[in-house]
């Protein structure tokens, strides 16, 4: 039911549609000012008209709530997911990381004013700028558009407002380079030398060139998920570092959680280093925690997520060689199976993309060489005859 309040010669209406998810009553008003020559009654009778005509619009979710901010709406949508657990916690803090960001452009701004062409705008200025005055990546451009586009959803569910302003805008494509990844010489190279390092170190390099598992996924490997008959290492979660320590978590995606077969050389260096496993189990003792990871610190339990990193700097300067980052390796062993002739569908699924497109987005260069030797070997076996003049 309206209520209506005169306020200067003029009649706020106001009617309440419901209450948000912290139980407070959310109400829409507006006001109403009749013409001057109108009599008293001609008055009463208009107001009750335009009171009716409100909140049957209001019910109808033809009204939104044009006072309320958008870093309101944004934090009671943060909160209820994160009771209703629909988001990762890394996807929790990524959005921590760059709400602060988003506030500062939207934060005070009422919901219903925010417009497409003002995050457009938004999202070309961190394509432009970014932190520092260096461009975002796509993929960061995409993550601020998604934590904007769920606030506005989560506004459009609870009738604040009647659609979605981010529906239009588009991410600035950016100019990928595909990483810094050893040769297949160098790659020979850093197998020998890995003869001479401690056995986790050496067996977590050697399956990071040869599966192209993520380092999140390597960690996250436990003795149970490899199956020493079949050859068969199966990728069923990840070990990440969030706030607060390490946690356990799902693969990125349902695609990430996969079954991959490796050479006999692979399982057999797996089954050398359980026993180099089980004697440090045993020097320490009952100071061992017992967590079944492949990887683990001195007594067991998982290893943080940059400690091979580090190991690695290290390593790269006591041999002189090139340094590269962990997630080149992913890199080089995609290469090595395009290379090879491996079809995109059976490489795209060995890496666990979601989609064969993000495979061929990010090894275009190497798919092109391939096509180019593809077309060379065709040329060698057919040659064109010329006519005869």
């Amino acid at each position: 039911m309206a209520t209506i309040q005169k306020r200067n010669g003029s009649y706020i209406i106001r009617v309440s549609c419901g209450y948000d998810v912290k139980g407070k009553q959310i109400r829409q008003s507006m006001t109403w000012t009749p013409l001057p020559n109108m009599t008293k009654k001609q008055i009463e009778k208009e107001l009750i008209r335009q009171a009716t005509l409100f909140e049957e619009s209001v019910k109808n979710g033809q009204v939104i709530n044009s006072s309320v901010k958008f870093e309101t709406i944004s934090e009671e949508w943060l909160a209820q997911a994160i009771r209703e657990g629909s988001l990762k916690p890394s996807t929790i803090e990524r959005y921590e990381s760059v709400k602060c960001r988003i506030y500062a452009t939207f934060g005070h701004m009422k919901i219903c004013n925010i417009k497409t062409i003002q995050i457009q705008r938004f999202i070309n200025d961190l394509a432009e700028k970014g932190l520092n005055g260096k461009g975002m990546s796509t993929k960061s451009q995409a993550l601020h558009l998604i934590f904007l586009s769920n606030v506005f959803n989560y506004a459009i569910r609870y009738g604040i407002v009647s659609s979605n302003p981010c529906r239009n805008v588009r991410t600035i494509k950016k100019e990928t380079h595909e990483r810094d990844c050893y040769t297949l010489a160098e790659a020979q190279t850093l197998l020998e030398k890995l003869k001479f390092a401690e056995p986790k170190y050496r067996t977590f390099f050697t399956l990071a060139i040869y599966t192209g598992f993520r380092r999140g996924e390597l960690l996250g490997l436990e003795w149970k998920d490899i199956d020493f008959n079949t050859g068969i290492i199966t990728v069923n979660r990840v070990s990440q570092y969030l706030k607060g320590g390490i946690t356990t978590g799902t693969p990125k995606t349902s695609q990430s959680q996969r079954s991959l077969k490796v050479p006999d050389e692979i399982i057999d260096l797996l089954k050398w280093y359980k026993k180099e496993q089980s004697m440090d189990r045993l020097k320490v003792g009952d100071k061992w925690q017992n967590t079944d990871r492949l990887f683990t610190k001195w007594n067991g339990t998982p290893m943080y997520p940059n400690t091979p990193g580090e190991w690695f700097k290290s390593f790269c300067k006591k041999y002189n060689l090139k340094y590269v980052t962990v997630h080149s390796f992913r890199h080089l062993n995609a290469t090595l199976l395009i290379n090879n002739g491996v079809d995109i569908k059976t490489v795209s699924k060995a890496l666990g993309h979601s989609q064969t497109s993000t495979t061929l987005n990010i090894y275009a260069h190497s798919f092109a060489e391939q096509q180019a030797r593809a077309s060379e070997a065709i040329a060698n076996a057919l040659r064109i005859r010329e006519k005869d003049a």
